[in-house]
């Protein structure tokens, strides 16, 4: 079997299957010390790894310049690595169940070029159990080999934070499983290299991906409580913001806010989870209560805003609201699973014109993901309100009055959804705001 001596001293090669977000990081960290293969099936993708750029923002154009990453979208290269590390999307479909079409595709591909003695390592979230039941089977039947005998498996989820520059990959405690006790000292010894936070073995593959899937499960069900609350108070005309800020006062209370869910991991993990549990005959209750509630915040947000253009006496039907920000979090250019397309359609469906601007989004993109332009901002002065879906860096340095200053009424709308501004500026300056 493959050992960290071969691979640290490059007598073989280790690959990473699928550079997004997760695995170009990866790829271009573990370079510092492996001879490594970065493989992708988007040609393009690939081309512009080649010329140095990440459109993703997550590593750098100087990383980018000192990273010794083979880049390839030639499936036939990795017959030639002995440790492959799939990292590919685990999505969910429009019924919101697990497609597994990318990971069984990815496994596909690593099995026909998969030799004796090699190791192959998942990173994508899946649900307890999937690495061995679904993925393995394809290995086998592909490569032709048997697990446990010709070659091993491992799991060690990926944890990136997508735009988050303070808890990178070697910020985060690595877990690591395998398909034996070798695998796992072999992976810990491998992640070891670049992580520094440590490396957390435990005992199976199963422990590894359930750790995994609730992670963000915990996190979603935070939210969602943070996002009735936030309901609940702003019938009885309380700041869910200050409440939150007196209430974390106490050393034990949570520090979570309400907001939008989106992206690929928080909003579509939980669904990995209870996908399986239903499939044990258990119908999981608090998981899907905090989802549907986190699934119709920007229709609670779109209706909300709808509501205040009537308090401030304008027509709903032709009048037109700013939204500024698409992406699916702050600071990151990806539109995929963001949930700010709720609101944009909602907002439609009641007649009004809705004018888009984000300094990040690519426009391309947005047209097909959303069916929406995106817009200059000095375009879209005028307006009847601003939602400010999400708070970039440039919203912020734009600041309250600028931003306010895109409304043709007075007083300027501006609805807040990560309560990014301050609402005693928002009265000083007689701007009519509200946030979640």
């Amino acid at each position: 079997m493959v050992t960290f001596e071969s691979l640290i001293k490059k007598k073989d090669r280790l690959a990473v299957v699928g550079l997004g977000y997760v695995g170009l990081p990866l790829a271009v960290a573990l370079s510092r010390h492996f001879d490594v293969v970065g493989y992708d099936l988007d040609a393009r993708r690939i081309a512009e790894l080649c010329s140095g750029r990440d459109q993703t923002l997550e590593v750098s154009e100087e990383e980018m310049a000192r990273a010794q990453v083979d880049y390839t979208h030639q499936a036939e290269t990795l017959a030639s690595c002995r440790l492959i590390i799939v990292a590919v999307p685990t999505p969910i479909d429009r019924h919101r169940i697990p497609d597994l079409n990318p990971l069984k595709g990815a496994s596909k591909t690593v099995g026909k070029h998969l030799s004796r003695g090699s190791c192959v390592v998942f990173e994508s979230t899946v649900y307890p159990g999937a690495t061995e039941e679904v993925c393995v089977p394809i290995l086998e039947k592909a490569s032709g080999l048997v697990m446990g005998r010709h070659f091993t498996v491992g799991y060690s989820p990926e944890r990136i934070n997508p735009g988050d520059r303070r808890h990178r990959l070697e910020a985060i405690v690595k877990i690591v499983s395998g398909s034996d006790a070798e695998t796992t000292r072999l992976l810990s010894r491998i992640y070891g290299q670049v992580v520094t936070a440590g490396i957390h073995p435990v005992s199976s593959i199963k422990v590894a991906e359930a750790a995994k899937v609730i992670e963000n499960t915990q996190r979603d069900l935070n939210i969602a409580l943070m996002n009735e609350l936030s309901m609940i108070f702003d019938r009885m005309h309380i700041d869910t913001r200050e409440v939150l800020e007196a209430a974390g006062t106490k050393w034990n209370f949570l520090p979570f806010t309400p907001g939008l869910v989106g992206g690929h991991c928080i909003g579509v993990d939980p669904y990995y989870l209870t996908f399986k549990a239903e499939s044990l005959g258990y119908h999981p209750e608090m998981i899907l209560a905090g989802r549907r509630i986190n699934d119709n915040m920007g229709k609670y947000i779109a209706e909300r805003t709808v509501k205040l253009l009537i308090e401030e006496g304008r027509q709903v039907r032709g009048s037109s609201v700013a939204v500024l920000g698409v992406t699916f979090k702050e600071n990151v250019p990806d539109i995929r699973n963001t949930r700010v397309g709720d609101i944009i359609r909602e907002l439609a469906d009641y007649g009004i014109r809705v004018r888009i601007h984000d300094p990040l989004a690519d426009p391309e993109e947005s047209k097909a993901y959303l069916g929406v332009k995106l817009e200059a901002l000095e375009a879209l002065s005028g307006v009847d309100g601003v939602i400010v879906a999400v708070i970039h860096d440039a919203y912020k340095e734009m600041g309250l009055e600028k931003i306010a200053g895109l409304c043709g009424n007075a007083p300027p709308l501006i609805v807040d959804v990560k309560g990014g501004f301050s609402p005693a500026e928002a009265r000083r300056k007689k701007i009519r705001y509200w946030r979640l």
